[in-house]
């Protein structure tokens, strides 16, 4: 017997199973207890991490020894130990545990760029340097970088993008194939992509500006001044001026809203979180 569906009773069915798969994957973010949506298993994103972090490594310039690697080392096992040492104090699970912390420093001038990726991979380039200018400048940076390791947005990221997919084959399904059928008309710069951009962006620089938030406390942990923090935006607001920001600003606040956010959160943090004993 051919058993047939209407499309309303299909989006019924479609909407179930999406709520099935996503309620029961909300999580919070350590310290801000902001609700975000986890789909993925953090194994499997960590694990996948891992392996483009060693593809990068093979076919990437690296500066292997030298005072700067071990500064950047240096600074990242106070901050990595710093952060576990609060979480044990708070009786809160480490969102660190699984981690498999190293540290690279990329041989390239030209790009004023750093990032942690899922499981505490963490690289800077040697173009920050000339931003970062000290060890509380490079701290408020790697800082950051790993607060969104451990608020765990690449997960949160990846998560949202599942649902914007999901959503938008509802939506196909709804208007009889419209979506697609542009798309293959006119290209995949359309339809799901503008979806994307619509809804994707803003949520990103709540991601930034949280993770702006913890890399202080972070920071402020692990016995460095959250004070440069200011200094180093101001720097990298005159590094893009008259030209392309640095990549690391590209998909960040503005740094006249950065810096006041800064402004606003710096003496309450070093009062909430002085250094921690490790």
């Amino acid at each position: 017997m051919k058993y047939t569906i209407n499309r309303r009773k299909f989006l019924e069915l479609f909407g179930c199973g999406c709520c099935g798969l996503i309620l029961p994957s909300c999580s919070t973010v350590p310290i801000t207890d902001r609700k975000q949506l986890t789909i993925f298993p953090e194994s499997r994103i960590n694990a996948q991490a891992a392996a483009v972090y060693e593809n990068f490594r093979s076919k990437t310039k690296l500066i292997t020894k030298g005072k700067t690697l071990d500064q950047i080392i240096q600074i990242g096992r106070k901050i990595e130990n710093s952060v576990s040492a609060y979480f044990d104090s708070q009786k809160i699970e480490d969102p660190t545990k699984n981690f498999g912390w190293d540290y690279i420093l990329v041989d390239n001038d030209k790009i004023k760029n750093a990032w942690c990726m899922p499981g505490g991979k963490i690289a800077v380039y040697t173009g920050i340097l000339k931003v970062t200018k000290n060890k509380n400048g490079l701290a408020s940076v790697m800082g950051h970088e790993i607060a969104h390791a451990v608020a765990k947005h690449s997960i949160e990221r990846q998560s949202q993008a599942l649902t914007v997919q999901l959503g938008s084959q509802v939506a196909d399904i709804f208007l009889g194939g419209a979506i697609n059928r542009t798309r293959n008309t006119v290209g995949r710069s359309t339809g799901l992509d503008i979806f994307k951009i619509g809804i994707m962006n803003p949520f990103g620089r709540k991601q930034e500006t949280e993770a702006d938030y913890l890399g202080l406390i972070f920071s402020s942990l692990a016995g460095y001044d959250i004070r440069e923090s200011i200094k180093l935006w101001e720097r990298m607001s005159e590094a893009k001026k008259g030209k392309e920001p640095p990549q690391f600003l590209s998909t960040h606040p503005s740094s006249q809203n950065r810096i006041s956010n800064l402004k606003q959160w710096i003496n309450e943090i070093i009062i909430k979180y002085p250094p921690i004993k490790v």
